[in-house]
């Protein structure tokens, strides 16, 4: 005999793991906004930078964007390029791994 699957207990957990992995990526923006210093922004400022970022139709320009975020992940980001004299092409990786996340 085949065994009852009980589907709203399924339902409710699909929706709460759901629920779990919105509020992790929230976080996680939220940290990334902290750490790459854009917290002190202005919201106003922020919404409108992401917003531009969004509508972008260059390849070039997302391209760019796509190198200096790499760049920043692989520990050479805005910290780390302050103190190699603003070099993030090249150098060493000092600090590498602590922006991860």
């Amino acid at each position: 005999m085949r065994k009852v699957r009980d589907y709203d207990a399924e339902l409710k957990a699909l929706g709460d793991k759901a629920r779990a992995l919105k509020a992790k990526k929230v976080q996680q923006l939220g940290e990334l906004v902290t750490s790459t210093g854009a917290d002190a922004l202005d919201l106003d400022v922020l919404a409108g930078v992401l917003l531009a970022a969004v509508e972008s139709a260059s390849a070039d320009e997302k391209e760019a964007w796509r190198a200096k975020g790499s760049a920043f992940f692989q520990g050479r980001g805005r910290k780390a390029g302050r103190s190699t004299g603003g070099n993030a092409g090249g150098g060493s990786k000092t600090g590498a791994g602590e922006t991860q996340g």
